[in-house]
């Protein structure tokens, strides 16, 4: 590639003319009539189209929008014999959501393996642990859980609601009964305890003997709870079998019927080798009804390089690819808010000297950061020349402030403007650096649905001041970035995020809990409208991926990824959004959910 010419442009311009071409396709005269394979009727279509925002019906012919009509039956003039035409009876139909910010790996690990995280008590250990003995196959091990993640701060509460001061201490008796073929090796959240069933103690040879670290009951029997630092853990993790290949595809395959149901048509993954080998068996199978946009992490940057691969192309074959394709090169400037590890320019409120930390290192002091920071602006610009942009993961307000630095320093150096680089999370940002978003065509990619969890517990961590620069997208709009969302799903060691889009929806506009606290929402001043909100979770997703021209949009001769909803979202009340459910998705023109209708 030409290093004088940005990747993106290159990208854009390509897809550009295929679109062109693939409208004028649609629109050359035939002698044989073409009708649409779909036809949408009676519908309340939020195109997202500034131009013609709404419509009545649709068409869809192969992959593509043939006809968007103002009318609510306009659209069966497009219809001939083969075709399927679908009264929605004024279903809210828009562009299927684009989530910018999933852990596909990890979603479905908490769908078919243990998901303990909201668990702190004995029943909801065996029903948890039940439901999993009941999918995985007899000898398999149930791993992972993350139990009490909830357990200090309530689920959904107000701001600063504790739950209880202590810690629920299981035991191997609760769930021995339910799993006499599988092995367990549970985890809490923050992996100083561990939960080891009879089976997985037998395996490690540890039945009947006590290692320092271990818990003992009256009869001085180890109860299978074990401590961080233990050397039991060690022996355990030796005997652990890793998961089959069915297992994981299973896993990936619960994870994408979530992401049907949700509307979602489109996920930008945090990807790992692993998991892209996994998503071209499910493409190469037909089972992958998602695009994805996969971002490596930056530190592959040579070898994909070496590869010859780059934005936009499909990471085995090497052909551009609209459906699994390389996106931009992912990286960490800190840890995160929930482990005290996001960086900040004042330490945290509750942990006096604590200023977080640069993700490689565990070192506070700041003179640490800055051959870091060097290494840093190497790797992105050397992604860059490779024909990859970077996005970023930064959550203190110093963190946000370096990667801004970073960024104006590749700008400086390349004497252009950027494109599609990116600021993950940008949860916390100083009033001097709302501008920059802007100023440097840098996208803010946040994750709203943070905001009704961390909450609990963000004024305790860093004060009301700094709070008032958490989440702040009003300001962040007002000074000109553009936004992007994403779900984070499934979360955080210390959390547990939602891909469904109304729990996003919901905390971008109306800055609450779950339940609906406090009353008027978290710092109200900084919420947004739902076309704002929408306008984040659709166009601003496909320009963030370099896909403003294809998708996006309903618009005739844009790609056909769309979601049809049973809530009008612009004209609901707020608090009705979490009540939000997806009646159909199509992607590529495929219907890959569809609600049962009652008859």
């Amino acid at each position: 590639m030409n290093q004088s010419t940005p990747p993106m442009k290159t990208i854009r311009s390509t897809k550009q003319f295929l679109l062109l071409f693939a409208s004028l396709i649609l629109l050359m005269p035939s002698c044989k009539r073409e009708y649409a394979d779909v036809v949408l009727l009676n519908a309340t279509i939020y195109t997202m189209d500034q131009e013609n925002p709404w419509a009545g019906s649709l068409s869809i012919t192969s992959n593509r929008i043939s006809g968007v009509y103002p009318g609510p039956e306009d659209g069966r003039r497009d219809a001939g014999p083969g075709t399927r035409v679908i009264d929605l009876d004024g279903a809210f139909v828009l562009p299927g959501f684009i989530d910018a910010h999933v852990h596909f790996n990890r979603a479905g690990e908490l769908i078919n393996d243990a998901n303990l995280m909201t668990v702190a008590c004995d029943e909801g250990l065996k029903a948890e642990i039940g439901r999993v003995a009941a999918i995985v196959g007899p000898t398999e091990w149930i791993t992972g859980g993350l139990w009490g993640a909830y357990e200090e701060w309530e689920l959904g509460g107000s701001s600063g609601g504790r739950m209880q001061a202590g810690r629920w201490m299981p035991s191997r008796d609760l769930i021995d009964g339910i799993t006499p073929d599988n092995p367990c090796f549970l985890n809490n959240f923050d992996r100083s305890m561990f939960l080891a069933n009879t089976l997985a103690l037998e395996a490690a040879g540890l039945s009947d003997r006590v290692l320092s670290g271990m818990e003992v009951d009256q009869r001085d029997r180890p109860t299978g709870l074990i401590y961080s630092g233990s050397p039991a853990l060690a022996m355990i993790r030796e005997v652990v079998q890793p998961k089959s290949d069915e297992r994981l595809l299973n896993e990936n395959r619960a994870a994408l019927q979530l992401l049907r149901e949700a509307g979602v048509t489109e996920i930008h993954d945090i990807a790992t080798p692993a998991q892209t080998e996994r998503f071209v068996r499910l493409y190469e199978g037909g089972e992958l009804s998602s695009r994805v946009w996969l971002r490596p992490d930056l530190s592959r940057v040579y070898e994909l390089r070496e590869a010859g691969l780059r934005m936009g192309m499909h990471p085995v074959t090497g052909r551009e690819d609209a459906f699994l394709r390389l996106g931009a090169l992912k990286a960490y400037i800190d840890g995160i808010m929930g482990t005290h590890g996001a960086l900040f320019f004042e330490p945290y409120d509750d942990q006096p000297g604590n200023y977080g930390h640069y993700r490689p290192h565990t070192s506070n002091d700041p003179d640490m950061l800055v051959p870091d920071m060097d290494k840093m602006y190497d790797m992105v610009k050397a992604g860059y020349e490779a024909g990859f942009v970077s996005n970023v993961h930064a959550i203190g307000d110093k963190g946000v402030s370096l990667m801004l630095d970073t960024y104006e320093r590749l700008m400086t150096d390349l004497g252009r403007p950027l494109d599609g680089f990116r600021v993950i999370h940008a949860q916390v940002v100083r009033q001097e650096d709302f501008p920059r978003f802007r100023q440097l065509n840098v996208i803010a990619e946040v994750n709203p649905y943070h905001i009704s969890d961390d909450m609990r517990w963000m004024e305790e961590r860093i004060g009301s001041e700094r709070c008032r620069g958490a989440y702040a997208f009003r300001s962040m709009l007002d000074n000109g970035a553009i936004l992007s969302f994403g779900s984070d799903w499934p979360g955080t060691s210390a959390a547990e995020y939602h891909v469904h889009p109304r729990y996003t929806l919901h905390a971008a506009v109306n800055r609450t809990t779950l339940n609906h606290q406090p009353d008027g929402g978290w710092f109200p001043e900084q919420k947004i409208s739902m076309e704002e909100a929408l306008k984040a979770y659709t166009v601003n997703n496909a320009y963030a991926a370099f896909d403003g021209d294809s998708r996006g949009v309903i618009k005739t001769g844009m790609l056909a990824d769309i979601a049809v909803c049973d809530t009008n979202l612009i004209d609901c009340a707020p608090e009705e959004i979490l009540g939000m459910e997806v009646l159909m998705t199509i992607v590529d023109g495929q219907i890959v959910f569809e609600k049962p209708r009652n008859r």
